[in-house]
């Protein structure tokens, strides 16, 4: 405790200070802005605290249902992360053994995450758009006038959201798996247990909390993400998407009310996620002590 500190201690505490207000500080700032009385505006002094702007975003603003969004961003974020769970652990699984091709596979899989996400979202759209092109072509005119788009929630936009949350999945599951001892598996089989037995009484406790953090990645990165959704969704808008285009024509802090609202859901997902796995990490050290 007596020990002085560095002499490059403070000047790099100062600037871990600023990264930390640079990216805290503007959500700190809606945050208080959405709790401000009727008479409230877009920017500081604070006049008043209530519970008001919250009330106003209920009711709806204008002709955005915020309500439907939400809930079209809800499930879109669920179904991605179930999708990114499951394909990143099958994906994990078969990787532990030589593929061929694997590392092309793998490439080709990763290399999503440093191509531009507007080009990505425009690319998932003109495709679905000729795929459009040819169902109205093989369909006979009596049925043409049903026929909307293929473009859609759980087409495109779900398919646009998986090149983003995928890669970060599969990241995981190869580190997870990259460290672990498969004697376990082994014992488990030598014991006579199936491939089934033993990989969901042995593996998946073992790797239990990375899933859950892979399921955490893959809703908060849907939840909030926006240019590959914005050229691949048809004609409904997620909620994020709603949320850009009322910047410039809410001029009231319940924007600032549904800012707070969105963050608030992320940080919820995120303790959820963080508590389960804590709990399952907790049950495996319990299990290995008996």
């Amino acid at each position: 405790m007596n020990e002085k500190r560095a002499p490059g201690f403070w000047p790099l505490a100062f600037v871990f200070g600023l990264f930390v207000l640079f990216m805290y500080g503007p959500m700190l700032t809606i945050f208080v802005l959405s709790f401000q009385g009727p008479e409230g505006g877009l920017t500081f002094p604070l006049r008043g605290l209530s519970l008001h702007w919250f009330y106003k975003l209920a009711e709806g603003l204008g002709t955005v249902d915020i309500g439907a969004a939400f809930r079209r961003s809800l499930m879109l974020g669920a179904v991605v992360m179930g999708f990114t769970v499951v394909l990143s652990v099958l994906a994990g699984l078969a990787f532990r053994k030589r593929l061929s091709g694997g590392n092309t596979l793998f490439y080709v899989t990763v290399a999503s995450l440093i191509m531009p996400s507007i080009i990505v979202s425009l690319g998932i759209g003109l495709q679905f758009r000729l795929i459009d092109t040819g169902i109205k072509a093989m369909l006979p005119e009596s049925m043409l006038e049903n026929y909307g788009t293929a473009l859609g929630l759980l087409t495109s936009a779900l398919g646009a959201h998986l090149t983003w949350t995928l890669p970060f999945g599969l990241l995981i599951m190869f580190a997870v798996f990259n460290r672990f001892n498969p004697a376990y598996e082994e014992a488990a089989r030598d014991l006579g247990a199936t491939p089934w037995q033993a990989f969901r009484h042995v593996v998946l406790p073992l790797i239990g909390p990375s899933v859950v953090g892979i399921g955490m990645f893959g809703f908060t990165l849907s939840w909030d993400e926006i240019a590959r959704t914005s050229q691949a969704i048809g004609d409904v808008n997620t909620l994020p998407l709603e949320l850009q285009g009322l910047t410039s024509t809410v001029t009231t802090p319940s924007i600032y009310a549904l800012g707070t609202v969105t963050t608030v859901v992320s940080f919820l997902v995120m303790g959820v996620a963080v508590g389960l796995a804590t709990w399952l990490g907790k049950r495996q050290k319990k299990a290995a002590a008996q």
